[in-house]
């Protein structure tokens, strides 16, 4: 947690430093899909830091009442707790072997998973756009 808050406060420092006037002079066509990448993949990581507070700040029998609460019909008992971090979730251990999952809102793990697919988008651009411009500038110098 401390990383990775410590990782999204950096980054959106960089990314509020490109807005500064020589910074915005400095832009090229890359630099814009390098910092569109950036900032997606902080958004990504500001979201599973919001899903692990769900889970962080909830004591053990809190999260047991939580996994009674939500068991679906069908489950005999509830036999232990884990955590996965990837995805994200809260899985609450049935007797019988099935499990599920329990406190990680619904829109987390999808919306993290589709923003990582958009920052990579934008670094593949980025690389090319990048890679197109100093074969331009080599060939002209």
């Amino acid at each position: 947690m401390i990383a990775g808050a410590a990782t999204l406060l950096s980054l959106a420092g960089y990314l509020c430093s490109r807005f500064t006037q020589p910074a915005r002079r400095r832009y090229t066509p890359f630099t814009v899909w390098r910092d569109l990448s950036l900032t997606a993949v902080a958004a990504a990581l500001a979201l599973y830091l919001w899903g692990c507070l769900h889970v962080l700040f909830l004591e053990d029998q809190e999260q047991a009442e939580a996994c009674e609460r939500q068991r679906p019909d069908g489950i005999p008992r509830l036999v232990g707790r884990r955590g996965d971090f990837i995805p994200l979730r809260l899985v609450c251990e049935a007797s019988n072997g099935r499990d599920y999952s329990v406190i990680i809102p619904d829109y987390i793990n999808p919306t993290i998973a589709l923003l990582l697919l958009v920052a990579l988008a934008c670094a593949l651009t980025s690389a090319v756009l990048h890679r197109r411009q100093r074969t331009t500038t080599r060939k002209k110098g």
